[in-house]
């Protein structure tokens, strides 16, 4: 009798039932991007325990080694693309599983509803099902290998290793294509030598990425030397060999600000490997915005590159438009946040970051901190100073961010206590000290580009680690009532994201 009465109804629901596994079934077969071929390294043909030995605290696959210095993951990776990749995979296969379980584990509480997730996962693949077509075939491959050493894994059922590697060289890109971005945050600041005690170039940032503790607690630092390209230095994590903040072997050094203009695209190449691609072939600022110019991008951003010479450029770009290259009113002291001060300034979206976010707030303190410092007055202790500061601008560029009482943790400040990392950077010198974590109030461990890249060198033989001293509030309690202050989570309306 039910089925009588209601023969359609039941028909349709019965179809609806089987349509949406089938929707979801022909996404995953049509929507695959498969690796490319690959040159096998030798190191492919052995046995992972042949493979990888263990040394006094270091992990080495043939030239390759990973080891902690001061707190800080080191990773030192040689090669063509197939040997990097692949003994990247061998040396850190427990961090990247480790830490893209702690990312899914994220993405499962921001999203509890199983079927949501899914089919946001699915609409991701739809979307971004041609990622691959932007990236040179050289990091395809790399990735590839990589994949290939990677697998088995634990985390294939969510997507296979290779598509899913390539999204995760992408999520920066995918994560600013998404209005509330957790990447509308970064604070970057550079002095020229004429305003530094030994006439050396500096830079500070940063990294203001809220995805998960992992990213700040189990960062790596990596060092490679590809064949036939200028060596370099790159912050990230286990699982990423892009740079978002990093410097060559010439002195070239670069970090990337997200910011708001234009509309996404879906292809291009993804930033991490755009500022990849400048290190390992720039000798210069000059030659760094020239290969910046050459790029098509997939998302809006903004680029601080410096040199040796202490030549600073910050260089605009936005998906359709030709990189656009900021005057800059002091070359001396250059600050940067998260607008876009050229011919992109009146775009709706960049409007909306500046009434909606922290960007101008933080904007005004830096210009404040710079303006006092005097000619031969800057050094590295100083630029740490004004990474970790904690104080509002008297006057924050903007009447609803009006300057105040500014407690630790406000995001107005730029060390709101919420930093995957921070680096201050001697490009004169090739020196990077990198925060150990928490965020910026650890201490900061120094890496020399030229020791690490000499022909010959033994990490065994380096074994004393550098580093400049916790901030004082990580020892007298102030640190704990701060994170707590910072708690929101850029992820939501309130705090930096638009």
């Amino acid at each position: 009798m039910v089925w009588r009465r209601h023969k359609k109804k039941l028909i349709a629901l019965a179809a609806l039932v089987l349509l949406v596994p089938g929707a979801h079934v022909a996404v995953r077969l049509t929507t695959a991007i498969s690796p490319p071929l690959l040159a096998a390294p030798p190191a492919t043909t052995m046995a992972p325990a042949e493979a990888r030995r263990e040394e006094q605290g270091i992990s080495r696959v043939g030239t390759s080694y990973v080891r902690m210095r001061g707190g800080v993951r080191e990773v030192y990776l040689e090669g063509d693309p197939e040997t990097i990749g692949d003994h990247h995979a061998r040396l850190l296969r427990d961090r990247m599983i480790a830490n893209e379980t702690d990312l899914w584990s994220d993405f499962s509480r921001a999203v509890p509803f199983a079927p949501a997730r899914a089919l946001l996962m699915d609409l991701g693949r739809v979307r971004y099902r041609h990622v691959d077509r932007g990236v040179p075939d050289a990091y395809l491959r790399e990735l590839g290998a990589e994949a290939a050493a990677f697998a088995p894994e634990p985390l294939s059922a969510t997507m296979p290793t290779y598509h899913r590697l390539l999204f995760l060289h992408a999520l920066y890109d995918i994560a600013l294509s998404f209005e509330h971005s957790p990447l509308i945050g970064c604070s970057s600041f550079a002095l020229a030598p004429e305003r530094t005690g030994n006439h050396h170039a500096l830079l500070a940032r940063a990294f203001d990425f809220e995805a998960g503790d992992a990213f700040d607690r189990d960062k790596a630092v990596f060092f490679v030397r590809g064949t036939g390209k200028i060596p370099f230095a790159s912050v990230a994590w286990p699982g990423l060999i892009g740079v978002m903040s990093g410097m060559n072997l010439e002195g070239v050094t670069i970090v990337v600000h997200g910011g708001r203009a234009r509309e996404p695209r879906t292809s291009g190449l993804p930033v991490v490997y755009s500022l990849r691609q400048v290190l390992e072939r720039a000798h210069d600022t000059d030659e760094a915005i020239a290969v910046l110019r050459e790029q098509s991008v997939m998302v809006s951003h903004i680029v601080m590159v410096t040199d040796a010479r202490g030549h600073t450029a910050v260089v605009e770009r936005a998906p359709g438009e030709p990189a656009i290259l900021r005057t800059v009113d002091d070359p001396q002291r250059v600050a940067l946040t998260n607008h876009f001060e050229s011919a992109l300034k009146d775009d709706p979206r960049n409007e909306s970051v500046r009434e909606h976010t922290s960007t101008l707030a933080r904007r005004a303190r830096l210009d404040e901190m710079l303006s006092a410092v005097e000619p031969g007055a800057g050094n590295v202790q100083g630029m740490l100073r004004m990474l970790r500061d904690h104080q509002c601008a008297e006057h924050a560029g903007h009447a609803e961010q009006a300057s105040g009482p500014c407690p630790l943790g406000d995001r107005r400040t730029i060390d709101a206590l919420i930093a995957t990392h921070g680096i201050v950077a001697d490009a004169t010198d090739r020196v990077l000290w990198v925060s150990a974590g928490p965020h910026l109030s650890g201490r900061f461990v120094r890496f020399d580009l030229r020791t690490i890249f000499a022909e010959g060198h033994d990490p065994a033989r380096d074994t004393e680690a550098e580093t400049l001293p916790e901030d004082p509030i990580l020892l007298d309690g102030r640190y704990e009532s701060g994170r707590e202050h910072a708690g929101i989570s850029t992820f939501r309306k309130e705090g930096r994201a638009p």
